[in-house]
């Protein structure tokens, strides 16, 4: 009984010292964002060797396992029985929706072309947030994160020649749950810690992770390369864990609207990062694009809700 209490109350003294550190909370939440500006560089990577149904089973399953056994190392308890609905969102939308559909999209359609839903996905983030919790933004900041998520959507449509592709489908799909699942996390990150958010969702997706690896692996070829081993270890470690561990805590410390927000520099990070390691080209354009963004999160961090 007095471990269960000492794993129960830190926690909550954990939760409360982020909110009250709003500064830490930002950096937290620019963390996340940069590890997920490598998701789609490290996803086209995993394509060299994997096909998009193993690549996202086998990403979930290693996460899930990184995930449990900090879990069990630590003793977490289990969480109330009331908040696993929303544990079963954030895994439906983050673990296994948005990593399987933009795989999907990625097949035809290019990093730069991609990045247009991570640019959308602020304001979808803030839209669910203020019907799913209340949160009521100022007009200021609807202002700039409209102004903010345009110009990120005409930088990346521009990049990708304009021309709308079959796979547009799957991103939108994929703006939709993710934006749920992060409106979720970050509620269930002013209760919980944000790593224990995604550590129960990771782990809740396991059952059904392990049996679509099975079946992915053995009807889709394997190829082993540096790439394609590198890129789906990021994504599980990175992209899967780590990065969504600092993400949910800086949208507890900073709230999800303006946390949300700084996912506008995202695409354009990871065109930075398309460059480096995919050999692709930048336009003229990004470095005036970058700076309205970066005004825009500057507006949004400002204004009150």
């Amino acid at each position: 009984m007095r471990a269960h209490s000492s794993a129960t109350a830190a926690p909550a003294i954990a939760v409360t010292t982020d909110a009250e550190r709003p500064g830490l909370g930002v950096l937290q939440a620019a963390l996340g964002v940069t590890a997920f500006s490598l998701t789609f560089p490290a996803t086209a990577w995993g394509l060299e060797g994997f096909g998009p149904w193993s690549l996202v089973a086998v990403r979930s399953v290693l996460a899930a396992l990184i995930a449990g056994a900090c879990l069990l190392v630590l003793r977490v308890p289990l969480p109330d029985r009331r908040h696993w609905a929303g544990l079963a969102v954030v895994g439906t939308g983050v673990v296994l929706g948005f990593p399987l559909l933009t795989t999907l999209a990625l097949r035809t359609s290019t990093t730069a072309h991609a990045a247009v839903v991570v640019g959308l996905l602020p304001l979808t983030t803030a839209l669910l947030s203020a019907l799913r919790v209340g949160t009521r933004p100022s007009r200021t900041f609807w202002i700039a994160a409209l102004a903010g998520a345009a110009a990120v959507v005409a930088f990346t449509v521009q990049q990708s020649g304009g021309a709308l592709t079959t796979a547009d489908a799957f991103l939108f799909a994929a703006l939709l749950v993710c934006a749920a699942g992060y409106t979720e996390g970050g509620r269930l990150a002013r209760i919980m810690p944000g790593w224990q958010v995604i550590g129960w969702a990771l782990v809740l997706c396991l059952p059904l992770a392990v049996p679509l690896t099975a079946v992915a692996l053995a009807y889709e070829p394997v190829e082993l390369t540096a790439h394609s081993v590198t890129g789906v270890l990021w994504l599980a470690a990175g992209s899967q864990f780590l990065g969504l561990v600092v993400w949910y805590r800086g949208m507890a410390a900073i709230g999800i609207p303006k946390a949300s927000q700084l996912q506008l520099a995202q695409p354009l990070l990871t065109l930075v990062w398309s460059v480096l390691l995919l050999g692709e080209h930048l336009t003229v354009a990004a470095p005036l694009t970058a700076a309205a963004v970066l005004v825009c999160i500057a507006v949004t961090q400002r204004a009150r809700g």
